[in-house]
């Protein structure tokens, strides 16, 4: 039996001092000390053995983060935990109190495809695992053919398409070896909810950013596009999903769904919730009232439908534990869990051939200020989202 934790981090813009990332936005050398410093002990208190982050603009800030958090992880060994010579040293206590440095452990980067220069940087995704990775990961943005989505309007005539050729952000793709298993993870951080406003041509500025002359249907509009784009994005990264289901490899998700877990973009992720009972729905192609689907057809469907689900780590745990609310994310009065990790059946509780199952789920939230509030002191230099650690244990001969 193998225990691990996996971990999803959101850093909120992580690039050295002194350049400029957004327009007019930078970190002084004091400022990105500080956000070194922080980021590496929220590292240090996560102690996580698999870590997806995003907003990753450049490598090594990010192999300084690690650093410092090994340097923080060896102090405090060093001051807490007991040598061999005493006789309390293999107190279990102990054992979770240490920190494993990263020392040994293998990093990817993948690097946006849509970065530019200085004030037009974007960012990319990263995995940390201490396990290594079974082969070399992968990344996918640049889509081989394009994502063409076709529509028919109501009288069933052309309705146009929507096409995307490259995703806003990579989806880091993984194998790790745990336990003498083989997981494949996904880290993604998908398209916000800012809004997309083309420019015109020639024009400095696209006419919806102009909050002096306020366009509100023009500025729903760029929510719509936004909105698209993260569905079509939501699709790309489940069809890559299916495709490690369908050769029957466990699947973890993790990231920046940038919404909740029952909005549409992430339902597209984790796949449709089996109907209750088929046998009480007509048939697909019903030539009477009552042409029905069997009750043999209904365990067929079912067991097709949760055959390739993926379950909420969050979900699983407040089911588990009664807690009544996790949230990752805080905004203008809305506190919501927009950061997620994602399980393939192999690691529900109610599979009979499960290979592991999650044991706790941890958020780190204490730092999020509801950005409303005047005096929110950690805006600019913490991360804007809360870190969740699913807690793992899996089977090395396939059974737990």
């Amino acid at each position: 039996m193998t225990r691990f934790t996996i971990a999803s981090f959101n850093v909120k813009n992580l690039i050295a001092a002194d350049q400029e990332y957004y327009r007019f936005e930078k970190y002084t050398p004091e400022e990105y000390a500080w956000k070194e410093a922080w980021l590496s002990e929220q590292l240090l208190t996560m102690n996580a053995d698999i870590v997806g982050f995003q907003e990753i603009f450049d490598e090594a800030p990010l192999r300084a983060v690690i650093a410092e958090a090994d340097a923080l992880g060896a102090a405090a060994n060093e001051a807490n935990i007991p040598d061999r010579t005493k006789r309390y040293a293999r107190k279990a206590i102990f054992r979770k109190l240490a920190f494993t440095p990263y020392t040994d452990a293998a990093l990817a980067f993948a690097p946006n495809a849509n970065d530019g220069g200085p004030g037009e940087r974007r960012p990319g995704v990263a995995i940390l695992s201490r396990f290594g990775f079974a082969g070399a990961p992968e990344v996918l943005q640049e889509l081989d053919e394009p994502l063409t989505i076709p529509f028919r309007d109501l009288d069933n005539s052309d309705g146009g398409a929507y096409t995307i050729k490259r995703l806003s952000r990579p989806i880091l793709k993984a194998r790790i070896p745990v336990g003498g298993q083989v997981v494949t993870v996904f880290n993604c951080h998908l398209k916000s909810k800012l809004g997309e406003f083309p420019r015109p041509a020639g024009a400095a500025f696209a006419p919806e950013a102009d909050l002096v002359n306020y366009d509100p249907a023009g500025r729903a509009m760029g929510a719509l596009r936004a909105g698209l784009r993260r569905m079509a994005e939501a699709w790309v990264l489940r069809a890559a999903v299916l495709e490690e289901l369908e050769a029957g490899n466990p699947v973890m998700v993790l990231g920046d769904f940038n919404d909740s877990e029952h909005a549409v973009s992430s339902e597209i992720i984790s796949g449709e919730i089996p109907f209750k009972n088929y046998a009480w729905m007509r048939r697909h192609d019903a030539e009477r009232a009552n042409d029905r689907y069997s009750d043999e057809e209904n365990e067929l469907i079912t067991a097709k439908v949760e055959a390739t689900r993926l379950h909420s780590a969050e979900k699983l745990f407040v089911r588990k534990s009664l807690r009544d609310m996790v949230y990752t994310s805080a905004f203008g009065g809305v506190f919501e869990s927009i950061d997620q990790i994602l399980m393939s059946r192999h690691f529900h509780p109610d599979d009979d051939t499960r290979i592991g199952e999650m044991e706790y789920f941890s958020v780190l939230n204490d730092h999020l200020t509801d950005g409303s509030h005047p005096e929110a002191p950690y805006n600019k230099l913490a991360s804007d989202h809360g870190q969740i650690i699913a807690h793992m244990r899996i089977g090395a001969d396939g059974k737990i």
